[in-house]
């Protein structure tokens, strides 16, 4: 019997009845065992010898999305009405993303996720797309993206049992559900952009020459029967 791979999945901190909450939509843990994965949902903690652990126990990571992270983290001040994320959260984060890679340990981001990866890789973000992209799309709901060829995402995505999807190169128009106002603007060191909106908007980053760091600005887990989700996810936990 082939071991299935421990997947870490940050989690938001919320108040609820006036008591901190760890929470987390199911979602990310279907999708998790849908592919093959063990999902292990991980609290937020400010102590850095547990970061290390934790990023010594799981055998991959994925960070989850939420709230909007403070512009300070990239040499900004707020510019814009956003809900922001907690730093305690951002902080934790960024802390055991630098250990997963430091250990070269496979990772996927996801909405929030991805632009956290940017920002620990020295990148920025657009505060607010419709005050800041011209023409912007609406990003939120369901849109089409452009997957650029010869990037690991654009392998994955056309890939189907070893052969094209549908045998013949992956389209353009790729359809993803995405709920987000904020996006990457300047990629961080290494990151390459992988996929793109009509608008200009990234859609997609990843890191070359690692196992396997892609961070995706859309959620698959709200689609988890999609083919472009199976195949995604299925590619993450293989990379564990």
């Amino acid at each position: 019997m082939n071991r299935q791979p421990v997947i870490a999945i940050t989690a938001r901190t919320e108040e609820l009845r006036d008591r901190p909450q760890t929470t987390l939509p199911n979602t990310y843990a279907r999708v998790i065992e849908d592919a093959g994965g063990i999902p292990l949902i991980i609290p937020i903690t400010d102590k850095k010898e547990h970061v290390a652990r934790i990023a010594g126990i799981a055998d991959a990571f994925l960070f989850s999305g939420g709230d909007d992270i403070h512009p300070r983290y990239y040499g900004e001040e707020p510019l814009y009405d956003m809900a922001l994320s907690p730093d305690k959260r951002t902080q934790f984060e960024l802390e055991l993303f630098k250990e997963v890679v430091h250990l070269r340990k496979p990772a996927l981001g996801i909405c929030l996720g991805a632009q956290l990866i940017n920002i620990a890789l020295g990148g920025s973000l657009f505060q607010d797309i419709p005050s800041q992209i011209r023409n912007p799309l609406n990003h939120r709901g369901q849109h089409n993206i452009t997957v650029v060829e010869g990037t690991m995402l654009y392998d994955i995505l056309s890939a189907r049992s070893g052969t094209k999807l549908n045998s013949v190169p992956l389209t353009n128009d790729i359809s993803i559900f995405s709920t987000h106002h904020q996006s990457v603007r300047s990629s961080g060191k290494g990151l390459v952009v992988s996929a793109a909106s009509t608008d200009g908007v990234i859609e997609a980053i990843e890191l070359p020459d690692y196992p396997f760091l892609i961070g995706v600005q859309w959620h698959p887990e709200m689609e988890p029967d999609s083919a472009y989700t199976k195949m995604l996810l299925r590619a993450f936990i293989n990379s564990a």
